[in-house]
């Protein structure tokens, strides 16, 4: 008999937690990709730029803030990196123009889902 174990609701919870930071670091990274891209005329500054943006936010990312980290370090060691590509994103979004309201909102939603998620990973 092969039994198949259902996940209990907090391993469910745990993963969507993961699975929401995941996707605001995958908006974050893009915002600031596409602001790289846009912030300087094209197309060497720009694409140097866009290209520049990209590799150092990913490179931060996975150094720090991914699953599996290559430098592991404290809670507030990731937080802090966390916050920084946080700050990035909307400054970005508030560069491109957009009303101060959604880039608020997503920066402190983005930062309460990553506290949670990252107080969830330390147990």
């Amino acid at each position: 008999m092969t039994s198949t174990a259902t996940p209990t609701p907090t391993e469910r919870q745990a993963a969507i937690l993961q699975l929401a930071r995941a996707f605001c670091h995958l908006l974050a990274v893009v915002a600031i990709t596409v602001w790289g891209f846009l912030a300087w005329p094209l197309p060497f500054p720009g694409v140097l730029g866009g290209i520049g943006f990209l590799v150092l936010t990913v490179v931060l990312w996975a150094l720090f803030l991914s699953p599996k980290p290559v430098l592991r370090t404290d809670r507030f060691g990731q937080a802090l990196i966390e916050l920084l590509l946080l700050a990035g994103a909307v400054a970005a979004l508030l560069d491109f123009g957009f009303f101060w309201l959604w880039p608020a909102l997503f920066g402190v939603a983005a930062a309460v889902i990553g506290y949670v998620a990252g107080s969830r990973q330390a147990r």
